[in-house]
């Protein structure tokens, strides 16, 4: 999304990422679960795993070809994520939790991340795809049991189910980068997912911007038990009111900023982004391309005219820059980014941009 700018007013845009949620070819798939603290863990913790093993038998399923190839050299053949999914929670929840002796201790230096960069991760010895899927369906089994007598206080990794619930989260993290492998990889498609549904009736009521009120706003956290190290500690920041955009960029908003030349005018962008734009030659979105006087695009497998009332994606920062630029505005920093979506007019702090309630299909887009 956008903010006003000194720069010269042209049009109201918006930008910000999309993304979509399918799982990979991993063994589980914990999809647009939010893992939150209650009062209840050891309920919200089945929940969280009998919806991932649901979820095993419809994952769609690559060759093997496919799941030892390297994609590209940013991401890890898929069977390593598969693999490192699971070893993690061997080592996590059955090692360190339950006391369990090592599954396989052999293998542990291969699905280190950080003993290994992903440029040398097809080079490793790793298990094969059956041998992966096996010892992720054998740690998942043995993970059930001992779930069935876990304790959620005591020592910092058991209390409220922290273990379980970083593990659950690191999976989810690892979805998103097969997701982002399935992206790049050549072939016949192989995730398939239902077409967006339609917008909701009130959309075209939406203001063109928003004032979001300026003041001191607690940014980050040191009470969310999963949060990131570069989330803590809690810390009050001042922001300035500023004006932001209500709703994202399209693309066919898009489209109007390479038609006007927006690629072609070095106004628009920074030195830096110049530069940028012409050592990788960027003409447009990364995976769209021309045909005719229509924008296509490449999407897990299937090419498709692009979509113009989606929001636009794979752009980079300096891209997104410029085509604020172009429309007399600017990207919002990431202090008035988080209190947009977080502060209460009173001080307060919402979990969610809409409160503290969990995500549901009413209120979030779960893919």
């Amino acid at each position: 999304m956008l903010v006003e700018s000194p720069f010269p007013r042209r049009k109201t845009r918006q930008i910000h990422v999309g993304k979509v949620a399918v799982g990979g070819d991993a063994p589980i798939s914990v999809q647009s679960m939010t893992i939150t603290k209650t009062s209840d863990v050891e309920g919200t913790l089945q929940q969280i795993y009998a919806l991932a093993a649901a979820g095993c038998a419809h994952v769609p399923v690559v060759d093997e070809a496919d799941l030892v190839r390297q994609h590209s050299p940013l991401m890890s053949p898929l069977v390593w994520d598969l693999a490192h999914i699971a070893n993690q929670e061997e080592l996590w929840l059955l090692r360190e939790v339950g006391g369990r002796e090592p599954m396989h201790p052999e293998i542990d230096p291969l699905y280190d991340a950080f003993e290994h960069p992903r440029s040398e991760r097809p080079t490793l010895p790793l298990l094969p795809p059956a041998e992966a899927r096996a010892y992720a369906r054998e740690v998942r089994g043995r993970v059930m049991d001992l779930l069935e007598s876990a304790k959620f206080a005591g020592a910092p990794l058991l209390t409220d189910g922290f273990a379980y619930g970083m593990v659950a989260q690191h999976e989810q993290q690892h979805d998103e980068t097969m997701l982002i492998t399935h992206q790049l990889r050549r072939g016949a498609a192989a995730l398939t997912a239902a077409p967006p549904g339609p917008p909701p009736p009130d959309a075209r009521r939406l203001p063109g911007e928003v004032l979001v009120a300026g003041g001191v706003f607690t940014m980050g956290t040191s009470t969310e038990p999963w949060s990131l190290d570069n989330e803590r500690p809690a810390h009050q920041v001042a922001v300035p009111s500023f004006y932001l955009d209500a709703a994202p960029v399209s693309n066919a908003a898009y489209q109007e900023f390479i038609a006007d030349g927006g690629y072609d005018n070095p106004r628009w962008w920074t030195p830096a982004g110049w530069d940028h734009r012409q050592r990788a030659g960027l003409t447009a979105p990364l995976y769209w391309r021309r045909e005719g006087a229509s924008w296509i695009r490449d999407r897990f497998g299937v090419t498709e005219p692009v979509p113009p009332a989606e929001p636009v994606m794979h752009v980079c920062w300096f891209e997104a820059d410029a085509y604020a630029r172009w429309a007399g505005r600017r990207l919002p920093t990431e202090a008035e980014w988080e209190k947009a979506a977080s502060a209460e007019p009173g001080g307060g702090k919402r979990r969610f941009p809409w409160g503290d309630a969990p995500p549901s299909a009413e209120v979030a887009n779960l893919g």
